[in-house]
This record gives C-alpha cells, sequence and structure tokens, in this order.
C-alpha cells in the first residue's frame, strides 16, 4: 500500500500566507513548505504529531515566504533550507526579499541546498518533482508529489483559486507566469490539488476552466 500524505496548513496572519507541514502516515520526520511569520505555530504542530524536521522549504524567496526559515532552523539545526537556485540570494538581502521595502530587513539562514527543474527532493520519504515556475519570481519553483494519486501540487505564489500570482516586482513577469502556467501547471492531471501560497486550495482542472487570468486551451 502506498503510504498516505498528511498535510496540516498554517495560515500566518501577516499576508495571510500559507504554511504546509507535510508527512507520511507512520513516519516520525516531516517537511515544511513556505513558513510564514507564525512559526511558533509550525513547531507546536510538528511537536503535536511528535516529529522531527528534516527540511526547510521555499518555493520562492520573498519575505512573506521565508519569515519562518530561522525560527526553524534555530529549533532544529540540521533541517535542510531548501530554495531555488535562481532566488536563493533572496534569502540573505532584505532589498531582494522585499522586506525591506515593508520598513524592516528580514535575512533567513543561507540555503543547504539549491534545486532546479527535474530535479526529485527526496526528504523525510517525500519525494517531490521540482518545476521551475518562473514569473511571480525569477527563481520560484513548484513542488509535485507524484507518488499518490491524485498529485499534489505546492504552487507558492505561481497559480491561485481564480487567481495568479503579482508579476510587478523587480524580477516578476506576466509572460513569464503565463507561460510557466500552461507549459508546467496546467500539463498536469485535472485533478491534480494545488496547495497556493494564498488561499484555499483547489484543482488544475478547476483553474484551466474557471481561471480569468490564464484559462486552459
Amino acid at each position: 500500500m502506498k503510504p498516505k500524505l498528511h498535510i496540516e496548513v498554517v495560515v500566518s496572519e501577516l499576508f495571510q500566507e500559507n504554511a504546509y507541514l507535510a508527512y507520511l502516515e507512520d513516519h516520525h520526520e516531516c517537511v515544511v513548505f513556505d513558513p510564514g511569520s507564525d512559526f511558533r505555530e509550525i513547531l507546536a504542530k510538528i511537536g503535536q504529531f511528535e516529529l522531527a524536521l528534516a527540511a526547510i522549504i521555499n518555493t520562492h524567496g520573498h519575505g512573506d515566504h521565508i519569515a519562518g526559515n530561522a525560527g526553524l532552523k534555530e529549533a532544529w539545526p540540521a533541517a535542510r533550507l531548501v530554495i531555488g537556485e535562481r532566488d536563493a540570494t533572496k534569502l540573505t538581502n532584505p532589498a531582494e526579499n522585499l522586506s525591506r521595502s515593508f520598513g524592516f530587513d528580514l535575512i533567513s539562514p543561507a540555503a543547504d541546498q539549491t534545486v532546479h527543474e527535474g530535479d526529485v527532493l527526496a526528504a523525510a520519504g517525500i519525494e517531490l518533482e521540482v518545476f521551475e515556475t518562473p514569473g511571480h519570481s525569477i527563481g520560484h519553483v513548484a513542488f509535485v508529489w507524484k507518488t499518490t494519486t491524485p498529485w499534489i501540487v505546492f504552487s507558492g505564489d505561481v497559480l491561485f483559486q481564480g487567481g495568479i500570482g503579482r508579476t510587478d516586482f523587480p524580477d516578476g513577469s506576466f509572460a513569464q507566469l503565463e507561460a510557466s502556467i500552461r507549459t508546467k501547471l496546467y500539463v498536469l492531471p485535472p485533478d491534480t490539488i494545488v496547495l497556493p501560497g494564498h488561499g484555499p486550495p483547489t484543482t488544475i482542472g478547476d483553474e484551466m476552466q474557471n481561471n480569468l487570468f490564464v484559462r486552459g486551451l
């Protein structure tokens, strides 16, 4: 029998950003995607389920998605910090991660591992395929779980329920974002579950049919 993937979401009050804690049934380790400012709640959930943190995974390097990196890394120093290579400098550069524009300098620990298109990231027994999905940021990546069906994509700020990520940041591009959605996400099975960086979950099929910003062809 294939393992069941359990997912818990923690929504940070600031920016309403979704962090996801994922772990396999009967497994003692977990991973966390995009820890926001409410990292203490994430730590509480890790303790509640009696887990150990194996990896901190960032879909991109904007401040609202990396705000909890330092807190989680302090609590679990051995946990790998993972991000797409082209966004890695944002972790330690407040101007690039946009925190300075909100009046404070947010600095994350540096990456322990960077990933690229086609990589398979393995942590806590979970295998995730890496898709490079630029447009919201130049180094944005999405992570796809294909072990069981329906597949699950941790989409960060690429695709939302009824929306898409902003493209007006210094390294953003609507053309790149649209291409990322069409060539990387809309080719996934329609029942693929999309877990976005903001807002409720959706599916690829629903967005292809109903997303007013990028419709399926």
